[in-house]
């Protein structure tokens, strides 16, 4: 293609020559610009329509917006109520907590009102949408009430762990499981002298080298020979409770070590003051000589008998 420029008094020309790829980029970049302009004209038109007021214009405009805040509040909407049912079911979760609560503070022996105050909490019902801003003082509820229950369950976990370690520091292990018993707590003949005397133990017969159990968990206080008591071990279960371990032919602890109910502490002999192989188990509360089978017998439940206990205690 060939294009001639000429000026006005056709004194001067100047010929272009244009080949199709020419020709297809000139119309592109025409075209474009073309399309910028008309875009430029009618956002500027429509823009200065709608802040004047036209009559067409703005009527189109007021329909635009009109369909955009319809979206937004349905799509709103939608959002809120599947968060209310949310909280729903996470209020419903709440108060079956509370009645768990409520029993597992009984059982730890914490009295804890664990119930919604009125006007508070509850099931989320409503006979109408809820707002944005009823939501949000729901959850705020719900949040404050899940502090206090996380504070409540800590006192809670902290009071079983307590009774707990409680339980495992009172002597209901046997400390020669499945063997039979001598001399039991209180008077009797003794062996050695003929004359009646005080017991102040519980004997298991066993055979030497048999092991003997701790009956509690505690802290060995004492590990030594005794004249009367031959190899002997004192471990103390704190609340003024001690127990005792006599007559053994070797020890596997020593004073200070930190024991668990049922680990094997020494084997029995026939040390000290004793006239064949046994273990000579005694429990001291306060110092006082105790019928250990009272503990052995009581299993668990002496754990608050002993927890209440705190006038003196006498021998029985």
């Amino acid at each position: 293609m060939q294009l001639i420029i000429t000026d006005a008094w056709l004194a001067k020309s100047r010929a272009l020559h244009l080949s199709g790829w020419h020709l297809l980029v000139a119309t592109l970049l025409a075209s474009l610009a073309l399309m910028l302009f008309a875009a430029g004209l009618y956002h500027w038109v429509f823009l200065k329509g709608a802040r004047e007021g036209w009559p067409v214009i703005g009527s189109v405009v007021k329909l635009i917006v009109k369909d955009e805040n319809e979206q937004r509040d349905r799509y709103l909407r939608e959002n809120l109520d599947v968060m209310a049912r949310r909280v729903g079911e996470m209020q419903a979760r709440m108060m079956q907590l509370e009645s768990l609560g409520e029993r597992v503070s009984g059982l730890a022996g914490v009295n804890a009102d664990l119930k919604t105050p009125p006007g508070r909490g509850g099931a989320l019902v409503a006979a109408r949408p809820l707002s944005f801003e009823e939501l949000q003082a729901t959850l705020d509820d719900l949040e404050r009430v899940a502090d206090q229950r996380v504070d409540l369950m800590t006192v809670i976990e902290s009071r079983l762990f307590d009774q707990k370690i409680r339980k495992m520091m009172v002597p209901t292990q046997t400390p020669v499981p499945g063997r039979p018993l001598g001399s039991g707590f209180g008077w009797r003949i003794d062996p050695i002298t003929g004359s009646s005397a005080l017991h102040t133990g519980q004997d298991y017969q066993a055979d030497v080298g048999t092991s003997i159990l701790a009956a509690a968990g505690g802290v060995v206080v004492t590990q030594t020979y005794h004249p009367e008591y031959g190899q002997m071990i004192e471990i103390d279960h704190g609340n003024d409770l001690i127990t005792r371990y006599a007559h053994a032919s070797k020890v596997f602890v020593h004073k200070g070590d930190l024991i668990k109910r049922g680990q094997r502490i020494a084997e029995v002999g026939t040390t000290g003051r004793s006239t064949g192989p046994h273990l000579h188990f005694e429990l001291l509360v306060q110092g006082v000589p105790q019928d250990p089978n009272r503990f052995l017998r009581a299993g668990s439940g002496a754990a608050t008998t002993l927890a209440d206990r705190r006038g003196p205690v006498t021998a029985q």
